[in-house]
């Protein structure tokens, strides 16, 4: 299974402490049950934190007039409203919660050019709840696309995760096999699209990144 880079840092953190507990069970505790139960326990853990950063290979179809899904995880919300950061204008929201169990890659869902960035901080509520859009930490990215429109993604911060990761800046030109970023532990991406996109899921659908048609834009 290949690691996202991502995730080298804490699974090397993982690994030594992983080492540091076999040994400590290997001449401190003496009843078998005991050292096996908890090196059982630990390996669980270790194996968890592993499979939280896989990084899959996936097969990605380039098409400017699809939207793909940021992210992997189920539909928590569409509705219409006003994207208040960047836009200043009335969109149309999907916004996807990831679970813990899900792949925490986000990729851009639209090719274009980066226009807007920004880091803010902020609470770190429950990622399914509607109050988490606007008072998480979050990060703002807008990309615009070829006939000037402009597709707005927030990655928002969960109660378990506490850090954004991002890896494209203002001023690059990206494509749907771009990674966008990595947020560490349950969260949740929000997309914000023009009004009127004529969308292909459906509240609690499942969907998968860089894999999924969130919807197609209109000419």
């Amino acid at each position: 299974m290949k690691v996202h880079k991502a995730g080298i840092g804490t699974i090397s953190y993982a690994t030594a402490i992983l080492a540091g507990l076999i040994l400590l069970s290997w001449f401190f505790i003496t009843d078998t049950a005991l050292k096996v139960g908890a090196l059982a326990v630990t390996t669980v853990i270790y194996i968890l934190v592993i499979q939280f950063f896989r990084h899959p290979t996936r097969k990605i179809s380039q098409n400017e007039n699809i939207i793909l899904s940021p992210a992997d995880g189920k539909i928590c919300d569409i509705r219409e409203t006003v994207e208040n950061e960047y836009l200043n204008t009335k969109c149309l929201m999907v916004s996807i919660f990831m679970s813990p169990t899900n792949v925490h890659i986000n990729w851009i869902p639209v090719p274009g050019e980066v226009t807007y960035m920004k880091h803010k901080d902020g609470e770190f509520y429950a990622a399914f709840k509607d109050k988490s859009a606007e008072e998480n930490e979050r990060t703002t990215t807008a990309v615009k696309i070829k006939d000037g429109r402009e597709i707005v993604m927030r990655q928002v911060a969960g109660a378990m995760a506490r850090r954004i990761i991002n890896y494209v800046t203002v001023g690059d030109t990206v494509d749907q096999s771009t990674e966008l970023g990595f947020i560490r532990f349950g969260s949740r991406v929000d997309l914000y699209l023009p009004v009127g996109t004529k969308l292909n899921i459906k509240l609690k659908d499942k969907v998968k990144g860089s894999q999924t048609i969130i919807g197609e834009l209109n000419s």
